[in-house]
């Protein structure tokens, strides 16, 4: 691979809403970039599913008396996995720069599955 070649698949990291739509617009030929784009988006996903999920959670234990220390405490989750998402960013954004089209960890092998063609 080229280094042409490559920041489309980079870029689907450092600027996710921009580098989505470069990629998906003028870039659809380049297998790397679109292998990244499903990655990427797949890991912003994972991410807003953490936090939606805890809101949601959240929400219900506040309605029970005492509970809503425990929603309180569940933040923990999302501190987690949002972490985990950093580290699943270093690791995709290496392999774009290394041009390898290995899935990302927790999400990766879900994300593949995604239907950008």
């Amino acid at each position: 691979m080229n280094k042409t070649s490559r920041f489309p698949a980079v870029l689907n990291y450092l600027l996710p809403i921009i580098g989505w739509l470069y990629v998906y617009f003028f870039e659809r030929k380049n297998s790397l970039a679109l292998y990244h784009l499903r990655q990427s988006l797949g890991l912003f996903l994972f991410l807003v599913a953490a936090l939606v999920s805890w809101a949601v959670v959240g929400w219900v234990l506040a309605w029970i008396p005492y509970l809503s220390v425990l929603a309180i405490a569940l933040f923990a989750i999302v501190i987690v996995a949002y972490l985990c998402g950093f580290a699943a960013w270093v690791i995709g954004l290496s392999n774009a720069f290394k041009a390898v089209q290995a899935p990302l960890p927790l999400f990766g092998e879900w994300a593949e599955r995604l239907p950008f063609r």
